[in-house]
């Protein structure tokens, strides 16, 4: 069962540039939203301020337009300045009325068209100067913000109570107005603000593109380094790239150096216990130069193990697949020529991560096990496997093919399921090993020509 990801890897994409971008766009928006919070207050603060101070004043020139007749009778004609004190209901009001004994009349604007009731003094007491502020319903249903005040109108202690409201609700829609253009500018600034920043984010990441692309050439084998100019980030990352790669190299080549000099070693000595078991004859020297020859091919096959598991991890070996295997099938065709051979390969030509040396063996091998075991057909088929960067390679034959239940015993080394065929038993061992060294798989089944169909599984380059 394949393991879980963190939690945190399935939230968050693996691209670097999506979690830059996603960070700054959050934070983008979320200093929008406080920026908006804070402008919108800091209006609304200043809109009620610049609101009651009106009111305020259009009070203090009310008390000062009326006054009292000998007879206690109101008067006054006052004029506040403000045509919306003459539109019938307008939502902008004022009126005088009695507050004390010997006062009587009333005196309103244009505007008010019918008597707006007040709170009482227990709902909403004076201040110290007399004056008192509270909202209330208009006319037409608007909320009304109403300063009052209680004013000594002569020396007679007759006071009247003046009255003077404004339209609480046009303020609100003045302010939904502002809110609404500045969500307006805030949404546009910020999704440019977004852009740029992506774009700025983009471009600054566009060396480790470059980083990325040079490490596929080197993979795919058209390049043997990272060359060009990187930021001084990212120029360590190329250098240490650099170095690893010419270590890479120098790891193979001491290692092939290795293993040549071992088969040169081993090469004379079991030459010599080969020729000396044939001189000797008999029995002795025959099993002397078989085991001897047997000692010779084990070598072989381990030395090419060897020479595989040093490079298989390099990055620079590509061999294109269409134009090794048609080559190997035209041999083997000469050499068998009274089996038919039948070839299907893909339209695009694959390239395989490894050596060609490598895929020559293997191919060879079990090219050769299905002639050998074919009665009249063989076929070769190269295909893309289903997975991205993988390509199969299936030899089948029309022999007598091998018994599932012999299957793993043909893959082991120097077990022959026949032993009148020719051979060491090693071949498909040998496949084996050299796809098991390159990560591949190897399977065994029964072909639907009735014989033996291997299919080989390896790693292509993109």
């Amino acid at each position: 069962m394949p393991a879980r990801k963190p939690f945190s890897a399935r939230l968050w994409p693996r691209s670097l540039a999506f979690r830059v971008i996603g960070f700054s766009t959050i934070w983008a928006i979320l200093t929008l939203i406080v920026i908006f919070t804070l402008i919108t207050t800091l209006y609304r603060q200043a809109s009620e301020r610049g609101f009651d101070s009106l009111l305020s004043a259009h009070l203090f020139n009310l008390i000062g337009s009326v006054g009292v007749s000998e007879s206690g009778q109101l008067t006054g004609a006052p004029d506040l300045g403000d045509l919306r004190f003459s539109e019938p209901n307008s939502g902008w009001y004022w009126s005088v009325e009695p507050a004390s004994e010997g006062v009587h009349g009333n005196l309103h604007s244009s505007s008010m068209t019918t008597t707006i009731p007040s709170p009482t003094v227990a709902e909403v007491p004076f201040n110290s100067s007399f004056q008192r502020s509270y909202s209330t319903d208009g006319i037409g249903d608007e909320e009304l913000q109403v300063f009052e005040s209680e004013f000594v109108l002569d020396a007679k202690n007759r006071a009247a109570r003046f009255r003077v409201m404004g339209n609480k609700t046009e303020l609100e829609q003045e302010i939904a107005t502002f809110q609404g253009r500045l969500l307006t500018y805030l949404s546009l600034f910020g999704v440019g603000m977004i852009a740029i920043n992506a774009i700025a984010i983009l471009l600054g990441l566009q060396p480790l593109r470059r980083v990325r692309n040079a490490l596929a050439m080197v993979r795919e084998g058209t390049a043997q380094r990272l060359d060009g100019q990187f930021p001084a980030e990212i120029e360590p990352l190329a250098n240490e790239t650099n170095a690893l790669i010419e270590n890479n190299k120098r790891i193979v080549e001491r290692s092939r150096t290795q293993v040549g000099n071992l088969a040169h070693s081993l090469k004379t000595p079991l030459a010599v216990l080969i020729n000396e078991g044939r001189a000797l004859g008999g029995a002795k020297g025959q099993l002397i130069a078989d085991q001897a020859a047997s000692m010779q091919k084990q070598v072989d096959h381990y030395l090419q193990r060897a020479r595989v598991a040093a490079q298989r991890d390099s990055v620079v070996y590509r061999t294109p697949v269409t134009p090794l295997v048609q080559r190997m099938v035209r041999v083997l065709q000469k050499l068998k020529p009274d089996v038919s051979l039948s070839l299907a390969l893909p339209a695009a030509d694959i390239v395989f991560a490894g050596e060609r040396e490598d895929l020559e063996e293997l191919l060879g091998n079990l090219l050769d096990n299905a002639m050998k075991w074919a009665k009249s057909n063989v076929a070769v088929s190269v295909t893309p496997a289903g997975a991205a960067g993988l390509f199969e390679i299936a030899i089948e034959d029309d022999g007598p093919g091998i018994p599932e239940d012999k299957a793993r015993d043909a893959l082991k080394r120097g077990r022959r399921l026949d032993e009148t065929k020719p051979g060491t038993g090693l071949g498909l061992a040998i496949v084996a090993d050299l796809v098991n060294e390159y990560g591949g798989a190897l399977a065994l089944d029964r072909s639907a020509m009735g014989g033996l169909k291997a299919v080989v599984r390896l790693r292509s380059l993109q």
